[in-house]
């Protein structure tokens, strides 16, 4: 899950690599998603950032956490969650 904040909105220099990873690993585990965390309470704690963070569930658990763009660091994470 990217988590946003409506001023800035959804990191897009990481939907490429989200798009690359999910046509190279073809996986029906892996989704991806963007949440607004200005509108989820859920959420809160992730407001007033100014980086990106990406969320990464498994079995409805929070499972990692990644902050900040770093690509190596995002497909290194998605891969070993896999």
């Amino acid at each position: 899950v990217d988590a946003f904040q409506a001023w800035c909105g959804p990191c897009k220099t990481v939907v490429d690599l989200f798009q690359k990873i999910r046509n190279e690993v073809g996986s029906d585990l892996l989704h991806f998603a963007v949440a607004e965390v200005d509108s989820i309470d859920a959420l809160e704690k992730y407001r007033g950032q100014c980086e990106p963070v990406f969320l990464f569930h498994a079995g409805g658990e929070l499972v990692a956490v990644v902050r900040g763009v770093n690509a190596p660091l995002l497909q290194k994470t998605i891969l070993e969650q896999l």
